[in-house]
């Protein structure tokens, strides 16, 4: 059975892509300048984020105008859904090995112990 760190994916796991990946699965499509006021990154920083997770299939960027201002909405695609959901589950996994009770922790170790 493989550790739940080990299913981890590095694509979804760093954390702007995870929060990219988790706004665009709560909506139809999402804006790029909401993804870069509320993730308070570069348009630089984004763009490749959003390079990442574009080339990997998770995401599609859409092009157009809202009136005469252009815009870039970013959509999720399916095997995106599926990324986040495994990534969650991994994350779930974890949270549950190591959120059970551990009773009392054990004394510190003093400096001229032999264990220390």
């Amino acid at each position: 059975m493989t550790h739940p760190t080990g299913r981890l994916s590095d694509v979804v796991h760093q954390r702007h892509r995870l929060g990219i990946l988790a706004i665009a699965d709560e909506a139809a499509r999402v804006e790029f300048t909401y993804l870069h006021d509320v993730l308070e990154l570069t348009r630089g920083n984004l763009n490749r984020h959003l390079a990442v997770l574009e080339e990997a299939g998770l995401i599609v960027l859409e092009k157009g105008y809202d009136g005469r201002r252009p815009k870039t909405w970013i959509v999720i695609t399916g095997e995106g859904r599926a990324a986040l959901s495994a990534e969650l589950t991994a994350l779930e996994e974890l949270i549950r090995r190591h959120g059970r009770e551990r009773g009392p922790a054990p004394p510190p170790v003093h400096p001229s112990s032999p264990l220390g």
